[in-house]
Parts: structure tokens; sequence; C-alpha cells
């Protein structure tokens, strides 16, 4: 399991939240400890200008707007602002292996956005959403997911 070796770092992120650990143990009993929980800075709710109605040609007919895809916007918005920690940090050498924990449509983003000398330390994905999962638990799924085949 040297995936999570001591000084591994671990990202757990979604569009909305990053958890950013480091495995303080061994890889046969991690130990995670938070080094920095990131998280969006806008609202949660609808944006204030939403999508309405618009006037049709007929006599009081009115048609809906589609919303634009302000969401799936801030998402990839708080995606990159991830990948950028994660280059800035790498590049400082900060960590020398990582693992990358979120859904598999994160993962995308954040491969797609990572400096190729941070890939290389790239020793692990798991495509699960663990944000919101207690520490613990988050251990055991990793125990779990990068054990070595036998």
């Amino acid at each position: 399991m040297v995936a999570l070796s001591q000084g591994t770092w671990i990202v757990i992120a979604d569009g909305e939240k990053a958890l950013f650990m480091e495995n303080i143990t061994d890889a046969e009993d991690p130990n995670l400890m938070i080094v920095s929980v990131e998280e969006t800075d806008g609202p949660a709710g609808r944006p204030s200008d939403r999508a309405g109605r618009r006037a049709d040609a007929g006599p009081n007919q009115k048609s809906a707007v589609e919303e634009p895809k302000w969401k799936a916007q801030a998402k990839s918005l708080f995606v990159q602002d991830v990948a950028n920690l994660l280059n800035r940090k790498g590049l400082k050498g900060a960590y020398k292996r990582l693992v990358l924990v979120a859904s598999p449509h994160v993962l995308g983003l954040l491969r797609r956005r990572l400096h190729s000398e941070v890939l290389g330390k790239v020793v692990a994905e798991v495509d699960k959403t663990l944000t919101n999962h207690p520490l613990h638990k988050v251990e055991q799924v990793l125990i779990n997911r990068l054990k070595p085949a036998t």
C-alpha cells in the first residue's frame, strides 16, 4: 500500500469543497491529518438574475428562458482553484505523493488542469465523493480501495 505511505497528500474534492490531508503514519494504519479546507465563496442558492420568461409573438404568450449554466461554471472554477493550489504546492515540493479522491467528473477536470510535474506525483485516484464523510470512514475507504490485489 505504497499509495498511502507516510507524507502522502490526499485531496478529497467535489465542486464546492476540497479537503487537503496528509498521512502522518504508515500505510498499514493511515492517520490522516487535515492540512486545509477550501470551500466556494459563492452562494449555494439560486443567483439573483434567475431565468425568467420572455414575451412571444402571440397575444399574452410567454416562454420560459433556460437558466444559465452558472452552477456548472462555478464548480469548474472551484476545481481550477484547487488545481492551482496543488500546482503551487507540488512545484514547491510540499508533497512527493498525491492521492486524488473525487467523482469521475471532478477527477477529469483536475487531471486536465494539473501541471505535468504534479500529475507525475499522483500515485492513486479514487472515484468517489467523500467530502462530507468523517475521517475514520475516509481512512477505511482508502485502505479498502488502495490495498494491493492478492
